[in-house]
């Protein structure tokens, strides 16, 4: 028995693993580092790791053998400046988002410690920026997800109440943000995390990626 619809005014969008597949971006940003370092560069799931890790404040110790601090100062560096190049929409995410703004008001809420001007452009090179009318980043709040500080900005800015809202994300600290706030929450399988891991943080859905949303939210 599947749980009923979910009726929404607004939804609020994880950027990264969300609408655009980052993944060769963090590959990428990991390789040019470690190899700046002179240092080992394991496999491409340990690379994955990396970015999971750090969302969640634990160590990478383990996959970066010396020199942390250089390594996550070059890291973040190089990822921000070749997302742009590197990164690509998730399937189907124009059509989705067409559907869906005629039904709620659009948001994106990221990680990225990016001016949000720097964030419209990325998307707008895949014509999805006319989507949102708002994008809050790690720049706009004092406390990044988990905390529900970038959410309740969004929905400010949206001009609607928590509890009319969804977070989508493929993170499991979206769906602690969304908790935290008060909104219903919606995890993805298009980004890093594993079904276990986000069924784990007991979403209210959880679906592949967000050409599913139309067939859950009213």
């Amino acid at each position: 028995m599947h749980p009923p619809k979910l009726n929404v005014k607004g939804i609020m969008f994880d950027l990264d693993g969300t609408i655009l597949d980052t993944k060769p971006a963090y590959i990428e940003a990991a390789r040019i580092a470690l190899q700046t370092l002179g240092l080992k560069i394991p496999e491409t799931a340990k690379l994955l790791e990396i970015p999971k890790r750090l969302e969640q404040k634990q160590p990478i110790s383990d996959i970066v053998q010396r020199g942390t601090k250089d390594f996550l100062d070059l890291y973040l560096k190089t990822f921000y400046r070749i997302a742009a190049s590197q990164t690509k929409p998730v399937p189907c995410v124009t059509e989705t988002l067409e559907t869906l703004s005629k039904k709620a008001k659009l948001a994106v809420i990221t990680m990225r410690f990016m001016p949000k001007e720097l964030i419209a452009s990325e998307l707008k090179q895949f014509n999805l920026d006319k989507y949102f009318a708002h994008i809050v980043t790690a720049l706009d709040t004092a406390k990044p997800k988990p905390s529900p500080e970038a959410l309740i900005k969004a929905v400010a800015a949206m001009d609607v109440q928590m509890c009319e809202c969804v977070i989508v994300g493929d993170s499991v600290i979206d769906v602690a943000a969304g908790k935290a706030a008060g909104a219903k929450t919606v995890a993805v399988l298009s980004g890093l995390y594993t079904r276990e891991e986000l069924s784990k943080a007991k979403p209210d859905f959880l679906v592949d990626d967000i050409a599913k949303l139309p067939e859950i939210l009213e």
